[in-house]
């Protein structure tokens, strides 16, 4: 069968976009939830092959989860060359997919650290493989005519993201707790699986732009195009800095959770738990930065994408400052209220939707057309 390979000229929404969110939400629902219970996995249920309990020490785990986590960042590489050089976005999505479903299958029947092991590896090479495709698949359904619905959508991508990774941060851990880790990985496993199956459904509402076959490196060693990649990387480094220290909040915050009061409204939330408030607050922050910060800030300056980056790193700082004066009074003794790492979680969200929207939509739209899933994998 032939598929579109240009986008429609209309001015709605095109009619591949609700497979794309629907298919993000179960994606990041399936990721979020696995990564959230990794550390108290690896240093609380790990198996020995003997069968006999045998948990990590805390840096072990920590060790094993940045591993995975650099991983996860560096196979994206690997998926924008296959997507636009060989197979096209749609066709790695879809096979890369199946392997990320394997690795879930992997964590959810063995949890000793060959199951772990092979589980993370395969992960990895899906969710990896797959990031910058999906994101660049978004961009592709736009024409001329409705092009100015690019930042909405993203903003409605980024949102599905959150509302799929706030679900199963609260849900994995407590499956993790109440049942066993083959529940708390099968269970984001099958969301993996229906997010492949809605993806696929999607097939002939899709826009497939072909592979650039050769034309790709000649495109990418053109002048125009160096002059892209030069101005992209030097933003990206300090974007590289944001997210390596935004990925404590899954290692190191989790296990200083541990030492503190985890009461909060009355509720005792378990250390794992306290993740699900970034998603929750993205949830909000998204509108609220759209209809009220950002018009308020552009009254006063004019408000450029890496103006916008810029202050989403002050942000950042702000909430490990916070986060290290929690720390201090845990080092001194004391019990600190979880409200510490929830004041942390509001300034490093708010860096967040000023950091990751705005370079998501920017890197899209300087990217040439037959390098966007490789622009992308960069960012």
């Amino acid at each position: 069968m032939s598929y579109l390979t240009r986008p429609l000229d209309q001015k709605g929404m095109p009619a591949g976009i609700p497979y794309i969110i629907g298919n993000e939400a179960a994606e990041r629902f399936s990721f979020y939830g696995m990564r959230t219970i990794l550390v108290v996995f690896m240093t609380q249920y790990l198996m020995g092959a003997s069968g006999v309990l045998a948990p990590m020490g805390e840096e072990d785990a920590k060790g094993w989860y940045h591993l995975f986590v650099s991983a996860v960042y560096f196979t994206p590489l690997f998926g924008a060359v296959l997507a636009d050089v060989w197979w096209g976005k749609y066709k790695t999505i879809l096979l890369l997919s199946l392997v990320y479903c394997g690795g879930h299958l992997a964590l959810a029947l063995d949890d000793t650290r060959l199951g772990l092991g092979l589980g993370l590896g395969l992960i990895a090479l899906g969710a990896g493989g797959i990031k910058p495709c999906v994101s660049a698949h978004v961009g592709d359904q736009f024409g001329h005519g409705n092009r100015a619905l690019i930042s909405r959508t993203f903003g409605w991508f980024y949102m599905a993201i959150n509302v799929g990774a706030f679900i199963s941060t609260l849900l994995t851990p407590w499956l993790l707790k109440e049942y066993s880790p083959h529940w708390a990985f099968g269970v984001p496993g099958v969301l993996m699986a229906l997010a492949t199956l809605m993806f696929w459904m999607g097939r002939n509402k899709f826009v497939h732009v072909p592979p650039a076959g050769r034309v790709f490196l000649q495109e990418a060693l053109s002048r125009d195009t160096l002059r892209i990649f030069g101005r992209l990387l030097l933003i990206y480094l300090f974007i590289a800095v944001f997210w390596s220290l935004y990925d404590q909040t899954g290692s190191s915050w989790v296990l200083q959770a541990q030492h503190m009061d985890q009461h909060l409204l009355g509720f005792e939330l378990l250390p794992s738990q306290i993740q699900a408030i970034n998603p929750l607050l993205i949830i909000v922050l998204i509108p609220l930065f759209s209809y009220v910060i950002y018009p308020f800030l552009g009254k006063m300056m004019k408000l450029t994408p890496m103006r916008k980056v810029a202050m989403g790193f002050l942000l950042a700082a702000a909430a490990f400052a916070v986060s290290s004066l929690a720390q201090e009074r845990i080092d001194a003794g004391g019990t600190p209220g979880i409200w510490w790492q929830l004041l942390a979680y509001v300034l490093l969200t708010g860096g967040e939707v000023m950091v990751s929207i705005t370079a998501l939509e920017y890197s899209y739209t300087q990217a040439p057309r037959t390098m966007k899933s490789f622009i992308m994998a960069l960012f």
